[in-house]
């Protein structure tokens, strides 16, 4: 059953849907998505702003991206547009929907991701298991993973030579920033390593709006968003990014 268990309606509703994955995490599902996926990919699962609250999943070529379904009494809310009941709301989906997020990215929906997949019962046998004496304890045993927190789109860049500004498709995975010619190009024009990157911030030292900037040790780097709600999503992400690193020094 789903976590929201004040919602016995919705829950029970939802779980006749083959690509409703309960309580699934972000984490999980950009996981789930980026390695066993393919772009248009999409799956539902619970949100934690609260019960009514669905996140719609959707892999877009090398990130994931995360829309808000709303349960109302009226039906389910997603995009511009209000759907009567969870048959209409999956009608919809069976057209193959075109999305547009803030970035400019268009998404076509092509598949939902199911929540049972065939998987062999095999295991292998141990043949080698010894204790190491190590000294370490129980309080040493940390669960740490990196976030994938995926994010892309096309920004804005000041060179660092010849001081003018040129669009770069940029895409965010795990501690990498990448940034590449265009949004066709397979090979990256630079990856930056978040690990050395001490701070993010709104500039408003350039002759630009919707500026902000990446503070490295040997330089910073100037970016533009085409708004400023665009320009607040990298920050919040890359900050929320930068925490994570310090927090597992």
């Amino acid at each position: 059953m789903s976590y929201y268990s004040d919602t016995p309606s919705v829950d029970d509703e939802l779980e006749s849907l083959g690509w409703y994955h309960f309580d699934l995490s972000r984490h999980a599902a950009e996981a789930i998505l980026l390695s066993n996926g393919k772009d248009g990919s999409y799956l539902l699962r619970n949100s934690h702003e609260g019960p009514g609250s669905f996140a719609l999943s959707v892999r877009a070529k090398d990130s994931v991206k995360h829309f808000h379904v709303t349960r109302k009494s009226s039906g389910y809310a997603f995009g511009f547009n209000e759907f009567a009941s969870l048959q209409d709301f999956v009608s919809h989906f069976a057209n193959q929907p075109l999305l547009g997020s803030e970035t400019g990215t268009l998404i076509v929906l092509k598949c939902p991701y199911p929540w049972r997949v065939e998987e062999p019962s095999i295991y292998e046998s141990v043949r080698v298991h010894t204790a190491m004496q190590t000294g370490r304890t129980e309080s040493d045993l940390v669960a740490n993973a990196p976030s994938f927190g995926t994010k892309e789109g096309y920004l804005v860049k000041l060179g660092a030579v010849v001081k003018n500004w040129k669009q770069r498709w940029f895409t965010l995975n795990r501690n990498e920033l990448k940034y590449f010619k265009d949004k066709m190009f397979d090979e990256p024009i630079r990856t930056l390593d978040l690990t050395a990157c001490s701070a993010v911030q709104f500039d408003y030292s350039k002759d630009r709006v919707n500026c902000f900037c990446l503070v490295f040790p040997e330089r910073t780097f100037y970016l533009c968003a085409k708004s400023g709600v665009e320009a607040d999503e990298w920050i919040k992400i890359i900050r929320w990014k930068l925490s994570q690193i310090r927090k597992g020094r």
